[in-house]
């Protein structure tokens, strides 16, 4: 009986480690998927992977609660030297009535903004799949193209010297006061959680989701705290407090994406 007993647990372990570890975990550190801790955050979920990065999309906000990526120096190399296509469009993979539409965003006033940003991308496929609206929030104009590039250009540039770096982008949530354009829900707030392995530390940018706002640089337990997601559930909660230092992100004026 006790064997059995024994068998039963370690089945049960083994099913959890598939399940964390989800379909694509190369994206994500120690191959471990994010943890979702609100029940009702974790309605309607799908994850989706594609060449660089995976998503955690969800039918309820329409847009992901997360995209994640194992960033190298080599993939940003490539991408240097990819001019920008734009091809926005709806999720093939996802039914319509849960997914988002090129027709929530229109005239909303609001950019289509990447989660896994476009300047990432190696090759013309990898691009194509970084434009699909599993990918996107609706992010105000002048964050996306000025403080937000900024921070996406220094994480880039950081991956540069690292060598590699684990990056996990994602909206958050937070208030009473929601909007929606369409059926897609606008997130309060942006976060950017880096991860370098080299140095065993990680830090994340986190903002609001307006015109004039600044960033806080957080540790991964505070912001973790923050969205109700373990981002990184194979660190413990003393390495979730290690601050990988960044640099400081300055804002392009251009109004271009870095």
């Amino acid at each position: 009986m006790y064997l059995i007993q024994r068998l039963v647990a370690t089945a049960a372990m083994l099913a959890a480690t598939v399940a964390t570890a989800g379909q694509c975990p190369t994206h994500y550190v120690d191959g471990r998927l994010p943890e979702i801790r609100n029940a009702k955050m974790n309605v309607a979920t799908t994850e989706l992977c594609y060449g660089v990065f995976g998503v955690m999309y969800s039918g309820i906000t329409r847009t992901p609660l997360w995209s994640a990526e194992h960033l190298t120096a080599q993939n940003i190399d490539a991408a240097k030297n990819l001019s920008r296509e734009n091809s926005f469009h709806p999720e093939p993979r996802l039914a319509p009535g849960t997914r988002a539409e090129l027709t929530d965003y229109a005239r909303s006033g609001y950019d289509r903004g990447h989660m896994a940003p476009n300047g990432d991308m190696p090759d013309r496929e990898t691009q194509h799949e970084s434009f699909t609206l599993a990918n996107m929030v609706p992010q105000d104009a002048e964050n996306n193209r000025h403080i937000w590039a900024g921070i996406e250009g220094v994480v880039r540039k950081m991956a540069q010297k690292e060598g590699d770096l684990y990056v996990i982008t994602g909206p958050a949530f937070i208030g009473g006061n929601l909007q929606k354009v369409g059926n897609v829900l606008v997130p309060s707030h942006l976060y950017k959680l880096v991860y370098s392995p080299r140095q065993r530390a990680g830090a994340a940018f986190f903002i609001e989701n307006r015109s004039d706002a600044s960033y806080d640089m957080l540790s991964i337990a505070q912001l973790e705290d923050k969205v109700g997601i373990k981002l990184l559930p194979s660190l413990s909660t003393a390495q979730k407090e290690v601050m990988l230092r960044m640099p400081k992100v300055r804002q392009r004026k251009d109004g271009s994406k870095e």
